[in-house]
């Protein structure tokens, strides 16, 4: 099968999240991706996994995001390890590392060591706040970057320290800031032939995803205020948030006041029928409602108000978003084996091609499970390769 990236062939120096999630949709959308890891223990994200659950001992998290690659394990420091990195670089279209600033240059793998190589390289360096400046050495986690970014306070109820979210969110958005560079920097390169180097870091990542409220909030110079009541977003008015209902929880959006009184069987509900009044009384209007919405359950509530094409789900946890009806629909989860933890599922590709779909062609390699074919590719015979292995280069 054609994909849209085949014969593109991607260097991976990633680790953790954020690196490897950039280039499993390289992969996915079927780049050659070659994971260069640690001799040995490979990939830190091998070795974390929550509340220390593993399928067949492999890490759900590295699993969650290693797919269609291959892994060639080396010892990084040997002269050995070094020559077969320069010659996957010859024949590479991208580099995508990871690593905090001046590592890769003290390996000797910088982008202008790769570019003596291979002028036409494209070569992506991803860190938590940039190659330079005060925070260039601190550690670039993903709460971190939350914190610092503004979006922690964003989110949780006005008494109760700022909430981050529950997932990676720097972490992911920056893979996708990665994703969209490379692919802009392979387009340039086709039409001028020339590579090129690029920086993202996650905290101006994190940054660009709050364009709206950093335009309200610097050209105001107002804070937003987070509501006593949890409404979801604190620029946003009543009736706005999550919802307890007899059963479980509900999320009601935007709606107009009058057809929620309606609904709700609350004429009061009118009073607060101002939009400068719902916010700034949204904290009674949301408990007022909440009132109401706990008498009934979920699903009593979530029809009533779909027949009135009012914005309104209901809130699911991970195993009930599995078996929603849109999602079995979409196909939106699937499963691969794995050599050592068998069965795997996974949530599926979420890009549609019409010509040249994405798909799961390999499942995330063992340590150096492809060192003897990625080495034979780069024409070293099976006696030099098993060399290599007794002398603990591979």
């Amino acid at each position: 099968m054609e994909h849209a990236l085949s014969g593109v062939k991607v260097l991976d120096f990633t680790h953790l999240l954020q690196g490897p999630f950039a280039t499993q949709m390289l992969g996915d959308l079927g780049a050659d991706v070659i994971k260069i890891e640690r001799k040995g223990s490979g990939d830190s994200y091998r070795q974390w996994a929550f509340f220390g659950y593993r399928i067949g001992g492999e890490s759900p998290c590295y699993l969650a995001f290693n797919r269609n690659k291959r892994s060639l394990a080396l010892n990084l420091k040997s002269p050995e390890a070094k020559e077969i990195i320069y010659k996957l670089v010859q024949d590479c279209d991208i580099v995508v590392e990871n690593f905090r600033p001046g590592v890769m240059a003290k390996l000797g793998f910088s982008y202008e060591d790769c570019k003596r190589i291979n002028p036409r390289i494209i070569y992506c360096s991803s860190t938590g706040y940039g190659q330079e400046g005060p925070y260039a050495e601190r550690p670039g986690q993903d709460l971190m970057i939350q914190s610092l970014s503004g979006l922690t306070t964003l989110t949780g109820r006005k008494d109760e320290p700022p909430v981050p979210l529950g997932t990676g969110i720097a972490d992911q958005l920056g893979a996708f800031h990665i994703v969209y560079s490379v692919l802009s920097a392979l387009f340039y390169r086709e039409k001028t032939g020339k590579g090129q180097k690029i920086e993202i870091n996650l905290f101006q990542c994190l940054l660009a995803h709050q364009l709206q409220e950093f335009a309200v909030t610097l050209n105001s110079g107002r804070l937003f205020e987070r509501p006593q009541s949890g409404i979801a977003h604190p620029g946003q008015s009543a009736p706005f948030g999550i919802y307890q209902t007899a059963d479980g929880f509900m999320c009601i959006s935007v709606n107009p006041i009058p057809l929620l009184a309606e609904v709700l069987g609350d004429e009061g509900l009118n009073a607060y029928g101002n939009p400068q009044t719902l916010y700034e009384k949204r904290d009674e209007v949301f408990y007022r409602i909440q009132a109401s919405v706990v008498k009934q359950t979920t699903a009593y509530w979530v029809e009533k108000m779909l027949e009135r094409d009012m914005w309104v789900s209901e809130v699911k946890n991970h195993l009930e978003a599995e078996q929603d009806p849109q999602a079995v629909h979409l196909q939106a989860f699937t499963s691969y084996m794995h050599p050592t933890a068998g069965e795997v599922k996974t949530v599926n590709i979420p890009v549609k091609f019409s010509e040249t779909p994405g798909e799961i062609r390999h499942h995330p390699p063992l340590v150096g499970e492809q060192n003897e074919d990625i080495l034979g590719e780069l024409g070293y015979s099976a006696d030099a390769i098993a060399e290599m292995k007794q002398k603990e280069v591979i």
